[in-house]
């Protein structure tokens, strides 16, 4: 029997909403100031940690193959079908900005719109609808429409 910490997910999965309509506000007003730089880092800082805590949680509770790094955190969670593979793709891209946004903050070019913040929102909405998709389907079977 498999243990999933499906509060722990959907604890992460309820700043969706916020956090998607946060990046497209920036980018629909972008102007390029300080503070939107910096609040533009936050939302893409915080959609990738979701995507990685989640991804986590999933892995450790189906007892997937572990993750090497963050990125195969997302390669995992597509090859066991928790999404697909276009969308894996592009996950892959929004949690390879980790590095720069952590630890090599200095160099981030916080003036500019980053591409990923104008499709944030879309993104992780078809991510929580997977996972969400995913647990229904491994955990409450017997609730899919037949």
């Amino acid at each position: 029997m498999y243990y999933v910490n499906r509060e722990a997910i959907a604890s992460r999965l309820r700043c969706v909403p916020d956090l998607g309509e946060a990046a497209s506000g920036i980018a629909g007003a972008w102007k390029g100031d300080l503070l939107q730089g910096l609040a533009q880092e936050r939302c893409l800082h915080l959609a990738l940690e979701i995507v990685t805590d989640v991804g986590s949680f999933l892995i450790d509770g189906f007892m997937m193959r572990d993750a090497g790094s963050y990125e195969d955190i997302v390669g995992v969670i597509g090859g066991e079908g928790v999404i697909d593979e276009r969308l894996a793709e592009r996950l892959r891209s929004l949690v390879s900005l980790r590095r720069p946004l952590v630890q090599d903050y200095d160099l981030w070019q916080r003036q500019q719109l980053h591409p990923m913040t104008g499709e944030l929102k879309e993104l992780l909405d078809s991510f929580s609808e997977s996972v969400k998709l995913y647990l229904r389907r491994e955990l409450d079977p017997w609730e899919q429409p037949r």
